[in-house]
């Protein structure tokens, strides 16, 4: 299998529903739409098979409420953002594929290599988050601590304001 059907494998096992289909010319990514809380992708036009893993992070850090709901460019609060990077980056890890599939260098408004860093140096973005939503733990040495995950979806709500 190709990296693209591993990830979308992946992603549909652990609850993400990913799926190939030709698409419009223009979509918020090369060759990836997300629509009512589900991928789409563009085997001919993906430009990044990571793209794939970070959309999905969205998804799946996503209150379950709030999943069904997410379509086209998901702009979220910082807090979303390094949610999606740190699922998506354990993600990577589970598949076994570089960390440059994921934190490729046309991504992350030029702050791939930042990211790299970060999570070689243990001090990554968004795991915190991924702990409060009983995703993973970042207590090292312990059964499920990150990048290791407990589960891979938001169980979750946010607690009522």
């Amino acid at each position: 299998m190709s990296v693209v059907e591993d990830i979308a494998a992946f992603l549909n096992e652990v609850g993400v529903p990913c799926r190939s289909a030709p698409l419009p010319e223009a979509t918020f990514l090369p060759g990836l739409l997300l629509e009512a809380g589900a991928l789409v992708f563009d085997p001919e036009r993906l430009a990044f098979p990571g793209d794939l893993l970070h959309e999905a992070g969205h998804i799946a850090t996503a209150a379950p409420s709030a999943r069904t709901q997410l379509s086209g460019n998901i702009v979220g609060t910082p807090g979303d953002e390094m949610a999606a990077i740190a699922w998506s980056y354990a993600a990577c890890m589970h598949l076994g594929l570089d960390v440059r599939v994921l934190f490729h260098p046309a991504g992350y408004k030029g702050g791939s290599e930042s990211l790299i860093a970060s999570f070689a140096t243990r001090q990554p973005v968004g795991v915190p988050l991924l702990a409060w939503y009983g995703m993973t733990t970042v207590a090292t040495g312990t059964d499920g601590a990150f990048p290791a995950m407990r589960c891979w979806l938001r169980m979750t709500e946010p607690p009522a304001s």
